[in-house]
C-alpha cells in the first residue's frame, strides 16, 4: 500500500521479485491482485472500507466525492461493500449488456403466459430492478431504504468508485 501510495499503481508491479522471494521464504502462494489507486481532485473527499469475514479482509472499497463530507464518502463506501454495484450511473452500462438482458426477460416472461400486450411493460419493470442490482446511484440506501443513494447524496456528486476482491 505504502509503494502505490508513494510510487504509483504501476510501482506494484515492479516489485515481483520481491513477492518471488517471499513465496519462496513463506512457502505460500502470494499474488499481487488489483491495485487501485486513487488521488484526490482538490476539494474532493476519498474514502475506504474493507470488508472483514473470519478477521481478514475480503472486499476492499474506495470512493471519491465531490462536495461531500468524510463521514458520506464512508456511509457510500459501506454501502457498495454491500450491494457491489458494477456501475455508477445507468449511462455506464454496456449496450450490449441492457439488449441481452432485455431479449432474456422478455423470454421469460413470454415463458410465463403474460398476455402479449403485457409484455413490454412487465419487461421494463423488471428491467428497471435489474438496473438497481447493478447501478450504484439508484440503489436504495442499505441503511435506509426509503432513500436512494442520489438522495442521499443532496448536493454532493460520486466521482468514481472501486471495489477489490481480496485474497480467494
Amino acid at each position: 500500500a505504502t509503494i502505490v501510495a508513494t510510487e504509483g499503481a504501476e510501482a506494484a508491479t515492479a516489485k515481483s521479485e520481491a513477492i518471488d522471494d517471499l513465496k519462496v521464504v513463506l512457502k505460500e502462494n502470494i499474488e499481487l491482485g488489483e491495485v487501485v489507486r486513487f488521488e484526490a481532485a482538490e476539494g474532493n473527499v476519498i474514502d475506504t472500507y474493507v470488508h472483514r469475514q473470519d478477521g481478514r479482509g475480503v472486499l476492499g472499497v474506495i470512493v471519491e466525492l465531490s462536495g461531500g463530507t468524510p463521514e458520506l464518502a464512508h456511509d457510500i463506501a459501506v454501502h457498495i461493500a454491500f450491494t457491489k454495484p458494477s456501475y455508477l450511473t445507468n449511462d455506464e452500462v454496456p449496450e450490449a449488456e441492457v439488449e441481452a438482458e432485455r431479449q432474456t426477460l422478455t423470454d421469460i416472461t413470454k415463458a410465463e403466459g403474460k398476455p402479449e400486450q403485457a409484455i413490454a411493460k412487465i419487461v421494463e419493470g423488471r428491467l428497471g430492478a435489474w438496473f438497481k442490482d447493478r447501478v450504484l446511484i439508484d440503489q436504495p440506501y442499505v441503511k435506509d431504504d426509503k432513500q436512494t443513494i442520489a438522495q442521499l447524496l443532496g448536493g454532493a456528486t460520486i466521482v468514481r468508485f472501486a471495489q477489490v476482491s481480496i485474497g480467494g
